[in-house]
Parts: structure tokens; C-alpha cells; sequence
């Protein structure tokens, strides 16, 4: 009876547990193996040369700054598009008027406020990066944004944006904010709702004020929902390549002021033809995107809080 339980599940299991070994481990399996060779991509040999590659990239300048590029948005990328999204969250739920009858209220219209946050994610990233190109084109009559600026007389401030070197990347993590905190907004608008409202209603009724029901309320109810942001945002953050592909100067200017890692792998692939190289870089960016996942599940565990 018991190997028949066994064969049941296995039988389940073994289909999905080949489709995702074929499709998902064994490309980097391979990754892996091209690695290890001089592979240009364009014949079918290679050579052999060990771990070559992967000493030609510890001492790569170019590729250790688009790191540090993508470390920098490892760290504020997630912080600023969590933490928008939980304060537009919390307001849409707890931050109305109280009414007659309630004691938490949304505000008015919230439904209608999470429509418009959710909008940029029914929007192709492609579309987003073309936008937000526009937006940021240097030329007064057709760059929405300095056009604006000058409209207001705030001429003083209008820029190259995506031209300037100490702008540029920071020009674009706003466009990775503003394209991901609507999804937030709805996920922990919806983890939100599954909150009791008796215990908002008690500390409420007990003279606490909107912050500290946030931070000794929510925030903790919450915990497993923003570490689970938190890695996939940081996921996201560690690519970003279709936005600097088309955004910025020459792809990754100017001067390399918006590298990252992924464009690196990319250029050297299909510009340079050395796959072997490349793969590399790919291998290394596993190791990042696997150490930053541990590394946040391990230090952001809490106990869990039940209600």
C-alpha cells in the first residue's frame, strides 16, 4: 500500500520535475560548461581553457563597474519601491476619514487609486523605456520633463538627464520604481485585507496614531509578504537591462555611467562573439542573484505571527 503512495505521487511529480530539469537546470549546466571555453559562438569547436575566463574577469574594470552599478540599485531599488508601495498601501486601506460606524477607513476613491498604480504593469517594459526616453530628452520643446520645468520657470533645473553622468543611472532606477511599486501597492493592499480589523480597531481605540499602528501593526503582519518583495525586487534590480539597453547614451553611457551587468554579458556575446566569456559573466551574476536571495531570506527571518 505504501510503494502504491509512493508511485502515485511519482507519477505526479516525474513529468514537471523533467520539464524543469530540461528547461531550467540544464541551461546552466551549460552556461556553465561554455564557461570553461573559449567558445566565439559562431563555430561549432572550442578549446578548453579552464578557469581563464573567469581570471580575465576578476581583473575586468568594465565588468566591476557595472557590478558596483548593480549593487547600488541592489540597495535602493528595493528599500524606495517596497517602501513606497507599503505607505500607498497602508493609506489606501487605514488612511481615510473615520466615518460614522468604522473606525478604519481607505480613502475615498481607493479602488480607483489601485487601478492607477497597477497601470504600468499591463505596459510592456519596452514601452516604458521608450516613454520615459521621451520624458527625459534633453530638448526643451520635445523633452516632456524639461519642458514642464521651463513652463513652471524653474529653468535652472532643466537638465541632460540621461546625458549627464552623475544623473543617468539614477534617471533610470526611477523608471524601475515607478514601473514595479504599483504591483506592491495591490499585493500588500490585498495582504492588508486579510488583516483582522479588530486588531487596527483596538489600537485605534486605544489612542495609537497612524505611525505606530504601522510599524507595531501592519509592518509585522506583513513581514513575509515584504521579504518575498524584497528578493524579487532585488532580482529585478540585478538586471535592468532592457531598460539600459534602450534609455541610456550608447548603452551603458555616458562613459559607462549606467553599465550592468547583464548589458556587459550582451555586448560581449553578440557584439564581441565571445560566448565563452560570456558565459562567464553569466555564471558570476548566478553566484550575486543566489548569494543576495540567501542572504536576505537568512537575516530578514522573524518569527512568524499568527492571527
Amino acid at each position: 500500500m505504501q510503494h502504491g503512495k509512493y508511485r502515485f505521487i511519482v507519477g505526479f511529480l516525474a513529468l514537471p520535475v523533467i520539464v524543469y530539469a530540461v528547461f531550467v537546470i540544464s541551461p546552466f549546466v551549460q552556461a556553465f560548461q561554455i564557461s570553461l571555453t573559449d567558445w566565439s559562438g559562431l563555430v561549432g569547436t572550442a578549446k578548453f581553457v579552464g578557469f581563464e575566463n573567469f581570471e580575465k574577469l576578476w581583473h575586468n574594470e568594465d565588468f566591476w563597474n557595472a557590478l558596483w552599478h548593480n549593487v547600488y540599485m541592489l540597495i535602493a531599488v528595493p528599500i524606495v519601491t517596497l517602501g513606497l508601495g507599503l505607505f500607498f498601501a497602508f493609506m489606501l486601506n487605514v488612511g481615510g476619514k473615520r466615518r460614522k460606524n468604522e473606525v478604519i477607513t481607505g480613502v475615498a476613491g481607493s479602488k480607483f487609486y489601485r487601478f492607477v498604480f497597477f497601470f504600468p504593469q499591463v505596459i510592456s517594459i519596452t514601452i516604458i523605456a521608450v516613454i520615459w526616453f521621451n520624458i527625459y530628452n534633453p530638448d526643451p520643446q520635445d523633452g516632456m520633463l524639461n519642458s514642464l520645468l521651463g513652463a513652471v520657470g524653474l529653468d535652472g533645473w532643466q537638465n541632460a538627464w540621461l546625458g549627464e553622468k552623475s544623473l543617468a543611472l539614477l534617471c533610470i532606477m526611477a523608471v524601475m520604481i515607478w514601473s514595479h511599486v504599483g504591483f506592491y501597492v495591490v499585493l500588500f493592499s490585498a495582504a492588508m485585507a486579510s488583516i483582522p480589523r479588530d486588531i487596527y480597531e483596538a489600537a485605534l481605540l486605544d489612542g495609537a496614531g497612524r505611525f505606530p499602528t504601522f510599524f507595531r501593526i501592519t509592518l509585522p503582519l506583513l513581514w513575509d509578504t515584504v521579504q518575498t518583495g524584497w528578493v524579487y525586487m532585488g532580482i529585478i534590480a540585478l538586471d535592468g537591462f532592457a531598460l539600459v539597453q534602450i534609455m541610456s547614451v550608447n548603452m551603458g553611457g555616458p562613459d559607462g555611467a549606467t553599465d550592468v551587468m547583464p548589458l556587459r554579458l550582451y555586448l560581449t556575446a553578440f557584439r564581441d562573439s565571445q560566448f565563452g566569456y560570456a558565459s562567464a559573466m553569466g555564471v558570476a551574476m548566478l553566484i550575486v542573484t543566489m548569494t543576495f536571495a540567501v542572504l536576505t531570506l537568512r537575516f530578514a527571518r522573524r518569527e512568524r505571527i499568527e492571527f
